[in-house]
């Protein structure tokens, strides 16, 4: 996972250490912070900034799923039945998270498919903290483990 700036406040980061840690019990995850382009801050120059070393973190064969308020918004269920396709692609997954400014188009360009978390807007540390939860639950969903109810 690629995500544009870090958790100063400290708040998300012990649920994001504690679901990537669950989520490495069913596959390989590492999550990748790029720093936030702050001297362009509010501009389009930061989305191409972000997204430039957004790119530079992605390999060629990698499928990438952006996550965008545009995107498609599935269900938790919806979501693991992606999670199991990707899994059988078998190729690496990255999922990206932009500043907020929001995404850069070339960024928007190299990505396979674009998802949203919720109609509302979330606060891009909480959105990390949502996502893993969510594949987190995906996950247990697809062994038929008992934390979805």
């Amino acid at each position: 996972m690629l995500s544009v700036g870090r958790d100063r406040s400290g708040l998300y980061a012990p649920a994001v250490e504690e679901y990537a840690r669950r989520i490495s019990r069913y596959v390989r995850f590492a999550l990748e912070e790029v720093p936030e382009a702050r001297k362009a801050a509010g501009t389009p120059r930061a989305r191409d900034e972000e997204a430039e070393s957004l790119l530079d973190r992605i390999e060629d064969g990698e499928r990438v799923v952006l996550l965008d308020e545009r995107g498609k918004e599935p269900t938790s269920v919806e979501l693991a039945r992606r999670v199991a396709g990707w899994l059988e692609g078998a190729r690496d997954v990255t999922l990206v998270i932009g500043g907020s400014d929001g995404h850069g188009e070339a960024v928007r360009a190299r990505a396979t498919e674009t998802l949203s978390l919720s109609r509302l807007t979330l606060a891009h540390r909480l959105a990390r903290v949502v996502l893993l939860e969510q594949l987190y639950r995906a996950f247990t969903i697809l062994r038929g483990e008992p934390y979805h109810k």
